[in-house]
């Protein structure tokens, strides 16, 4: 933060919405926007565009004006910066803002959390990803997008959902009314599951989580079985992040903050509640200089 900062700018930045927040130095809230997808692996130019798109809403909604920027000290927690070539290409980008600093939306969750301290949080939304700051090091598990890794998250349980679908289909395993759900919204046709799944993404697999939450409350055999796999897989996380140091764990994200109930007792007992969300993480960014890789140091 440089001696001209006036106003501090956290980003919370993904693949589907990019959140700006202004506070002044105190962290009183000054404005707040929301436009569209900040994940520089779809390209530095996109995830700036959208950056300074919601933070020039934020400073109009502050009353604050183009000139202000250079006193703006910028928290940047988006996804896909732990891919180095993403953030020296994000970095190398011009920008109008006093000071700038980029880490992953994972990072900006975790700060947030833990009231800027150190921590650990284990996200389990669509994807998954957990994350243990020690001491200003970050030790990162899992996170490398679906379908190879993100168990625990939406994508990989919706995954296994139509997998134990279309073996309904086939008769090898009983139908329930979580495998008629499904086949209801494909209209019963296993070409359409077929086709559909050739261009599906992540959120599109995701889709079914409500319904197999709702189900498992019912005593449907095949979401109870998902959902127990996706607690052993959430476990399996946790552990990661115990042997590398972590003692509490904060659980956030859709399907993280719902699996609770479907945790071991022990596991229950190293749950923390968070204190705060990524924008706070990202607010808290802004006061130093949290950069993930450093600019004097590229390869």
């Amino acid at each position: 933060m440089h001696n001209t900062t006036r106003f501090l700018v956290g980003i919370d930045g993904g693949g589907t919405s990019c959140r700006a927040r202004i506070c002044d130095l105190n962290g009183a809230l000054l404005g707040e926007a929301k436009t569209g997808s900040a994940n520089i692996l779809l390209g530095a130019d996109v995830a700036l565009n959208s950056i300074n798109e919601a933070i020039a809403l934020a400073t109009a909604q502050a009353n604050l004006t183009a000139d202000n920027y250079c006193e703006m000290s910028v928290g940047l927690a988006l996804a896909g910066a732990e891919q180095k070539k993403a953030w020296y290409a994000f970095m190398h980008q011009p920008t109008p803002y006093g000071a700038v600093t980029l880490n992953t939306d994972a990072y900006g969750a975790c700060l947030g959390a833990w009231g800027g301290n150190d921590g650990a949080i284990l996200i389990g939304g669509t994807g998954s990803c957990g994350i243990f700051i020690n001491k200003g090091q970050q030790h990162i598990v899992g996170g490398r997008e679906f379908p190879i890794s993100d168990q625990g998250g939406g994508a990989v349980m919706g995954l296994r959902l139509i997998q134990q679908v279309l073996l309904s289909v086939d008769g090898i395993i009983e139908s329930t009314p979580l495998t008629q759900h499904v086949l209801q919204h494909f209209n019963h046709d296993v070409d359409a599951i077929v086709d559909w799944s050739k261009t599906a993404r992540p959120c599109d697999y995701g889709q079914f989580s409500p319904q197999i939450f709702a189900l498992a409350n019912e005593g449907d055999r095949l979401a109870i079985e998902l959902l127990q796999q996706t607690a052993r897989d959430t476990e399996m996380w946790m552990q990661a992040l115990i042997k590398r140091g972590a003692n509490q764990i904060c659980l956030m994200g859709s399907i993280a903050e719902r699996i609770h109930p479907w945790l071991t007792p022990p596991m229950q007992q190293r749950l923390a509640q968070p204190q705060g969300d990524a924008m706070d993480g990202a607010i808290a960014m802004a006061r130093a200089n949290h950069n993930l890789y450093s600019l004097s140091e590229e390869a």
